[in-house]
């Protein structure tokens, strides 16, 4: 094996310190469980494995039990349930954690693919984690990063004519994409935006267009998807698909990555590189409309705009340090240490401390609250805490809401969101569920509403209230 396998480069020194950064600092191995849905993603993906069959109705809701439901991202839930049969949490937030850490192994390689300059890489790469670990969660989504950059990685890299190899490859992974998470039509798009270089990429759009039929659904996931994406009353109730707050704290740095992306694009486009202005204009769009594009918007856009700034500086002292920086950096590469770094993580999350804090925060989800939960009747818990408590009880516990807002529906949301707020007729939409207990979260005004009605507080731990109906066996 050669010497330079085990000498690490910038981007292999990068991915390392993402990957403990994520687990210890950022302290993955709990706040990757932040969002509830890495409950329900882990429980179908061990029932898959144990009876060998994709669902095809809900299993996990009284609200939805058998209607139809697309687990569209089944082969992610797969990993991920295998995962954690294997290595339970701790091995769950190590397997999404290493997922980020390739994504900015694979950013560098996009910076070198494009010839951008090794100092502004590694100076834009705090952009892309401040940016990134907005999502930075235990759900499919992260495994869809890596699918984005080999893509633009390709269409950088191909050259000469599109023959029935690169066909076939393009066909393989758009169709894994597809069963893995619902932005495979990324891939189309990327193609027809590379075609502004070469029309011959028009021919790989159209193959990235008929191979994710190659799924459990067929066509019917491309009109599942569409419906659901261009649903804006659905949208409009999902946080994640709203506009990021420019004004949080701590969004300087995002605002920074937006605004490298579009003075790249705008660079790109004086140098007659419309591929990379039309990402510009494509991502940085996306992003603006939904706080889920930033993530995409800064793995594509940040190195583009590298290679535009380069090129636009030409010749300079700057530029040329930069390239002597990186032509020895290219001498390195480290992959071989990859195991050993793996390892290491896992054997510091299994240190005690660390696997007895691991798994969803107990200040955000009921996790002290659970074993008080009575064992039969309807249960109403928000969606924050639907997917937890189908992780909790294997899926054996139907819950009346969770994070598959798609299977919902939007009248779904606006209702529930009528009755959790409290709002006119929210006691008779309340009261057609007919339910035998609730649990809420402690600061919400549902609690003395229901109060009024006869409900009383059976147990408070500070993060969530179980309530009962008077004269209802607990």
């Amino acid at each position: 094996m050669r010497l330079a396998w085990w000498l690490p480069g910038l981007a292999f020194v990068a991915a390392g310190v993402t990957l403990f950064y994520c687990l210890f600092l950022f302290q993955g191995y709990r706040g990757l469980f932040r969002d509830s849905d890495a409950g329900w993603h882990i429980r179908n993906g061990e029932a898959i494995l144990a009876t060998h069959h994709l669902p095809v109705t809900d299993p996990y809701s009284f609200t939805r039990a058998g209607q139809p439901w697309y687990a569209w991202e089944w082969a992610a839930d797969v990993a991920v349930g295998a995962v954690h049969r294997l290595a339970g949490l701790s091995g769950v937030a190590l397997f999404y954690a290493t997922a980020i850490a390739a994504g900015v192994w694979l950013w560098f390689q996009l910076h070198w693919v494009l010839h951008g300059s090794f100092l502004l890489a590694g100076a834009m790469a705090p952009l892309l984690l401040s940016t990134c670990n907005l999502h930075w969660l235990a759900r499919p989504h992260v495994l869809s990063w890596l699918f984005l950059l080999l893509a633009v990685l390709w269409a950088e890299r191909r050259q000469g004519s599109f023959g029935w190899r690169q066909a076939a490859a393009v066909a393989a992974f758009t169709a894994l994409w597809a069963n893995v998470h619902a932005s495979f039509f990324l891939a189309p798009l990327i193609a027809i935006v590379y075609a502004l270089r070469d029309r011959r990429f028009l021919w790989a759009a159209a193959v990235a267009a008929v191979a994710p039929l190659a799924n459990p659904y067929g066509w019917q996931l491309y009109r599942h998807v569409f419906l659901y994406l261009t649903d804006s009353r659905l949208l409009a109730r999902i946080g994640e698909f709203q506009s990021f707050d420019f004004h949080a704290a701590g969004a300087g740095q995002i605002i920074a990555a937006l605004i490298l992306g579009m003075t790249g694009g705008g660079l790109a486009l004086g140098q007659r590189r419309l591929e990379h202005f039309a990402l510009a204009v494509l991502f940085t769009g996306m992003a603006l409309r939904s706080a889920r594009a930033l993530p995409l918007a800064a793995l594509v856009l940040l190195p583009i705009a590298n290679a535009a700034i380069v090129c636009w500086l030409g010749p300079c002292g700057f530029v040329d340090y930069s390239r002597r920086l990186r032509a020895i950096d290219a001498r390195f590469s480290g992959v071989a240490l990859s195991p050993l770094v793996i390892l290491v993580c896992f054997a510091l999350l299994r240190a005690p401390r660390i696997a007895a804090a691991t798994g969803f925060p107990p200040d955000q989800f009921p996790v002290a609250a659970y074993s008080h939960l009575p064992s039969g009747g309807r249960l109403f818990a928000p969606d924050k805490f639907g997917g937890y408590l189908i992780y909790r009880s294997a899926g054996t516990r139907l819950v009346f809401f969770d994070g598959r807002s798609d299977l919902y529906g939007a009248a779904f949301l606006e209702a529930y969101a009528r009755m959790a707020q409290v709002r006119p007729g929210w006691h008779e939409y309340w009261q057609s569920f007919h339910f035998t207990a609730a649990l809420v979260p402690d600061d919400w005004a549902l609690i003395p509403a229901l109060e009024q009605f006869g409900w009383k507080a059976v147990y408070r731990d500070g993060t969530a209230t179980l309530l009962q109906e008077e004269g209802t066996k607990r």
